[in-house]
This record gives structure tokens, C-alpha cells and sequence, in this order.
């Protein structure tokens, strides 16, 4: 089972933090970059959903806050 750590409402971010998370050792599902299914670039309303293994979810979803936090700070 996958469970969702973060929804990013920019699918470039989306990307970096599924990358980031790779990079970590996490394993996150793939796919989710491309819209809803069937419909390419069109994204739920909160935006691209991040899911990890259940296992995983916990570490996963503290590394995903601090790099958003990280990302959009300005």
C-alpha cells in the first residue's frame, strides 16, 4: 500500500521532490506527474499527489516538508 506524504499544486515541483526522495532511498510512485488518468496535464484540485510505501511514509513525509518548506521559501 502507498500512502500519500504531500500534494504539490506545481508538477515541476512534484518532479524535484520525487527526485529528491529517490535520491534519499525513498520509493515513490511513479506516474503521478502526468495529470489525472486519461487526461494528461489536467491535476486534481490539489494538485499532484507524492505516495510512498506505507513503511516508508512517516520518514518520508518530514524530508518532503522540509525541502517544499526549502523550495518555496523566498
Amino acid at each position: 500500500m502507498f500512502e500519500t506524504i504531500a500534494e504539490v499544486s506545481d508538477p515541476s515541483v512534484a518532479r524535484v521532490l520525487t527526485a529528491a526522495l529517490k535520491a534519499h532511498g525513498f520509493h515513490p510512485l511513479e506516474g503521478g506527474e502526468s495529470g489525472l488518468p486519461g487526461m494528461p496535464g489536467v491535476f486534481a484540485p490539489k494538485g499532484v499527489a507524492i505516495a510512498v510505501p506505507e513503511e516508508e511514509a512517516r520518514d518520508a513525509r518530514v524530508l518532503a516538508e522540509a525541502l517544499l518548506k526549502e523550495m518555496t521559501a523566498r
